[in-house]
């Protein structure tokens, strides 16, 4: 059993490199596909989240007030909190960390294969030393590929009670509390004598507050526990509780979103040290010399589960365009979501480069 909880955005990437190094027109746009995930957006409008700026303009919105699950996407919080830490000396994102620490929180087949593919990645690129890796390789690691690992860890050292503070920060209202994520799925374990529909019940009571503070104490239990984790049986992880699961991860809206990056695309909230630290991780695209010579930063997360994916993007073009866009989903099944995640791309580009589709982008 897998739970796919990410999209990494390397597949964004990937798209809009051809763009870029095969010519700056729009031959190798994908306007059908693109079409394809608009029209989707309009049929099933009840199921979709969208708001979309340019030049601090509206481009379109839709539900743009609706609170909805985040996935990874949650993660941008706690990149700015790590960038927040790095730039003021509170933590030295050159100091090497165990891999043995980041293994306390990972839970095989559990993250669609997000903290395996960057133990390959950081291998094949020589980042570990001795079995360690640098904090800030630990940081990129949570965005470009996701993990989950990465993450718990990260919030750990951070400071959960710092995390959530970044949401007074950027002044968001509607956004729920922040959690541990693998903790969290501890909750799903059946205990003995406790049938589906029982437990269901027992976590429908929960408030948010105490829900969070269980996937806390699970959080310390795999952190204190070495023998924790193996306790976790993805055989009662049914896709019932997989569901409720999704629907209870921390949740905002999309123009809350659009709102904490179009902080971080103009410099602002943020001391100007921070936007250092913030490049290397949330704009790792920049590292490439095709992005160079469009933009002068680029910025990208995103998320899924079964049910939900989302999607945030943010960007400044050399001539000083400016960009932002939040797009959520939720309630998809398999198939959509599959279709969704290869259209969405071609979307986002027809969006960034065709100024007569952005016009025709209304909900």
């Amino acid at each position: 059993m897998s739970l796919p909880f990410y999209r990494s955005g390397k597949r964004n990437i990937l798209f809009l490199l051809t763009l870029f190094i095969g010519s700056a027109s729009f031959a190798q746009l994908k306007p059908a596909l693109a079409d394809s995930f608009f029209n989707f957006i309009n049929a099933n409008k009840n199921r979709a989240s969208v708001y979309i700026t340019r030049n601090d303009s509206i481009v379109a919105s839709l539900n743009e007030n609706k609170l909805m699950p985040l996935a990874s996407t949650v993660k941008i919080m706690v990149a700015i909190e790590f960038a927040k830490q790095s730039a003021h000396d509170v933590i030295n994102e050159n100091n090497y960390v165990p891999l043995s620490e980041l293994d306390k929180y990972y839970i095989p087949n559990t993250d669609g294969g997000a903290h395996p593919a960057w133990l390959d990645y950081a291998k094949k690129n020589k980042l570990i030393k001795g079995d360690s890796v640098k904090l800030v390789d630990v940081a990129r690691g949570m965005i470009i590929f996701s993990s989950n690992a990465n993450t718990e860890y990260l919030m750990d050292l951070l400071g959960f009670d710092n995390v959530k503070e970044n949401i007074s920060l950027f002044n968001l209202k509607q956004h729920t509390p922040i959690f541990p994520i693998v903790g969290s799925m501890f909750i799903y374990q059946l205990p003995k004598k406790t049938t589906e529909d029982k437990l269901i019940r027992s976590i429908s009571s929960l408030s948010d507050k105490k829900y969070s503070m269980e996937a806390y104490d699970h959080h310390l239990d795999l952190k204190e526990d070495s023998g924790f984790k193996s306790r976790f049986r993805p055989e009662e992880f049914t896709m019932k509780l997989q569901k409720m699961w999704s629907d209870r991860l921390p949740a905002s809206t999309t123009r809350e979103y659009v709102q904490v990056v179009q902080a971080l695309n103009k410099r602002e909230v943020l001391d100007e040290d921070v936007f250092f630290p913030i490049a290397e991780v949330l704009e790792f695209p920049m590292e490439s010399k095709a992005f160079q010579a469009v933009f002068k930063h680029y910025g990208v997360k995103g998320g899924s589960t079964g049910f939900v994916l989302t999607h945030v993007l943010y960007f400044t073009m050399k001539d000083g365009t400016r960009m932002e866009m939040a797009i959520f989903f939720n309630e998809l099944n398999s198939g959509e979501e599959e279709k969704l995640e290869g259209w969405l791309d071609p979307f986002e580009a027809q969006v960034i480069f065709d100024a007569a589709f952005r016009e025709r982008v209304k909900f």
